[in-house]
């Protein structure tokens, strides 16, 4: 059976989808740190990331760091947080948190609730910048 992810990347459930390309997917936590929280996986199912193939754990973090790079241009921030913990879904994905303070990074924090008007917005804007 497929992943909650990979129905996310098939377009069966809805997202705000921030960037994509062949092998790679990101799109707004639904559940947010900070606003514009993201994640970003690889097409290809797999529940823990040291089990990626080189070429695709390498993939994954030039295009993470890509998607950083945009959300620091769209979210006014300090820094981009990295995390990956994988215990929520099974599907390899990597946290990249607009941050303040490494406070943000608190995942036993309450998320955010930004209405959906915001997260299109937020999601357009970080789409906007990616090069």
């Amino acid at each position: 059976m497929a992943t909650l992810f990979t129905r996310i990347i098939n377009g069966e459930i809805p997202c705000y989808k921030v960037a994509e390309d062949d092998r790679y997917f990101a799109f707004l936590d639904i559940n947010p740190l900070a606003k514009g929280h993201t994640l970003v996986v690889p097409k290809v199912e797999d529940d823990y990331i040291f089990n990626l193939d080189d070429e695709t754990y390498a993939g994954l973090m030039l295009f993470a760091k890509k998607v950083a790079q945009a959300q620091q241009l769209a979210i006014p921030c300090k820094r981009i947080g990295v995390a990956v913990l994988g215990m929520e879904v099974p599907h390899v994905h990597v946290h990249l948190v607009p941050m303040q303070s490494e406070s943000d990074m608190n995942f036993a924090k309450q998320k955010l609730q930004l209405s959906p008007a915001e997260m299109a917005e937020t999601a357009a804007a970080i789409a906007a910048k990616m090069a």
